[in-house]
């Protein structure tokens, strides 16, 4: 079992920082190559480029909960939430039926 992570290339975990503009103030925020590559697929998904998503979510995130304590941490749960709901099968229960 822990070949799967053991063997996991190490430029995956490498980190990177990136520049954005958020609410008008750049900020930098570091992140893992892993987590920046599925912050590109969800944005792809949405139609938007990765910066949009990002500061999306933190406008989203500040109008839910009025703060952010860790918004790199809230970017990498929102990462493997997303994996998570990806991988989730589908409960053909809440499915509409078609008819014919």
């Amino acid at each position: 079992m822990c070949e799967l992570y053991v063997k996991a290339d190490p430029i995956l975990y490498e980190s990177r920082s990136r520049s954005l503009r958020i609410r008008g103030v750049v900020t930098t925020l570091r992140l893992e190559n892993q987590f920046w590559d599925i912050l590109r697929e969800i944005a792809e998904v949405d139609g938007m480029t990765t910066n949009q998503l990002i500061a999306k979510l933190y406008e989203e995130v500040m109008d839910y909960r009025g703060e952010v304590v860790n918004f790199a941490s809230f970017l990498r749960v929102s990462c493997t939430r997303y994996l998570a709901q990806r991988s989730a099968p589908v409960n053909l229960a809440v499915l509409p039926r078609r008819a014919g």
